[in-house]
């Protein structure tokens, strides 16, 4: 009777056990999905890196850009036809110098002309008439011959008179002066009603410059100077216009050094590329001159992390075109 009740006891236990246990398994809160690592495919991209130098410079203009203007002739000044800023082109008339003196050496060398072309006939005719006398013995050579020299003389007085006719209209041309180049007077050295005097030295009228005719000039440092080759691009702004960036490239490089104060700087002329219709000679600039590049491929930070072949590609880097790398990304079940 004893036993049958301990038996009963238990299974009860027994039972209310696996009751509980099953209402508990039923309302347990639900798992968090387990990661499933899958494979794609990420294209990296390049990454570049430049070395740079840079220095301190000066737009100038560029050799040849400046023409003074002067006269081949002396003279006064009739008429000046432009200012400081002035805008020229070439052909343009500058300024006239007084021409009546020259118009009278003109008119001299034409009187001169007409009075030996005369003298040119009549001793040709006279050649002529003794050549036939001395056919006929009616003079002997001695006279003939000296007809013959007296009309090669006058021939070669024509021929000088009608040089100085010529000299005298091409200083006549030269009291006209014209601007040789387009540009912008830059300078006025001789103003309306000054006489000039062109024996002693050229006096100079006008400067003309071409104000697009600038290049940049910078100051390179000895230590920076080894990398800088011919062809390399540069970029500079100016303290007139710090927000603008202005391109070219490398054009000439000093073979001699410029000594200011104990330090040794090398000029390295640039071009400068587009519009250079804002800039202006001397304005002060600061260049950057690229003088390396290096080119990568820039993985994402999960190949990185996961690739063992992309972080072995990325650290030994190449200027080839990267391909789809694969990689492992762990992404949550759906």
């Amino acid at each position: 009777m004893r036993a049958g009740l301990i038996t009963l006891a238990a299974a009860t236990a027994l039972v209310l056990a696996l009751l509980g246990g099953g209402i508990w398994y039923a309302r347990r809160p639900a798992l968090p999905p387990v990661p499933i690592t899958r494979a794609r495919q990420a294209t990296p991209q390049v990454r570049i890196t430049s070395s740079d130098i840079t220095a301190s410079g000066t737009v100038k203009l560029k050799s040849g850009a400046d023409v003074r203007v002067g006269a081949q002739i002396s003279g006064i000044v009739e008429k000046l036809n432009v200012n400081v800023g002035s805008p020229v082109r070439a052909g343009e008339v500058i300024a006239v110098l007084d021409t009546r003196a020259i118009r009278a050496t003109i008119a001299e060398a034409e009187a001169t002309l007409a009075k030996d072309q005369a003298e040119l006939v009549k001793d040709a005719r006279n050649e002529a008439r003794l050549n036939r006398l001395l056919a006929t013995h009616d003079v002997s050579q001695q006279q003939a011959d000296d007809a013959r020299a007296d009309l090669t003389a006058q021939s070669a007085i024509v021929t000088f008179d009608q040089s100085s006719l010529i000299a005298a209209k091409l200083n006549l041309s030269y009291a006209t002066i014209r601007a040789p180049v387009s540009g912008v007077v830059a300078s006025v050295s001789t103003q309306q009603g000054e006489t000039v005097a062109a024996a002693f030295n050229t006096p100079t009228f006008v400067t003309i410059i071409q104000p697009r005719a600038l290049e940049m000039i910078a100051m390179v440092d000895e230590a920076d100077i080894g990398p800088v080759r011919v062809g390399q691009p540069v970029t500079f702004t100016t303290e007139t216009y710090p927000d603008r960036r202005f391109s070219g490239r490398v054009t000439r490089i000093a073979p001699m050094a410029t000594i200011i104060s104990g330090v040794v700087n090398y000029e390295v002329a640039a071009s400068i590329d587009g519009n250079v219709g804002v800039l202006r000679p001397e304005m002060t600039a600061t260049a950057s001159i690229h003088t390396a590049e290096d080119r990568g491929p820039l993985f994402p930070t999960a190949a990185r992390r996961s690739s063992p072949s992309a972080k072995s590609a990325s650290a030994a880097g190449n200027s080839r075109r990267p391909s789809p790398t694969t990689f492992a990304t762990e992404e949550p079940n759906s």
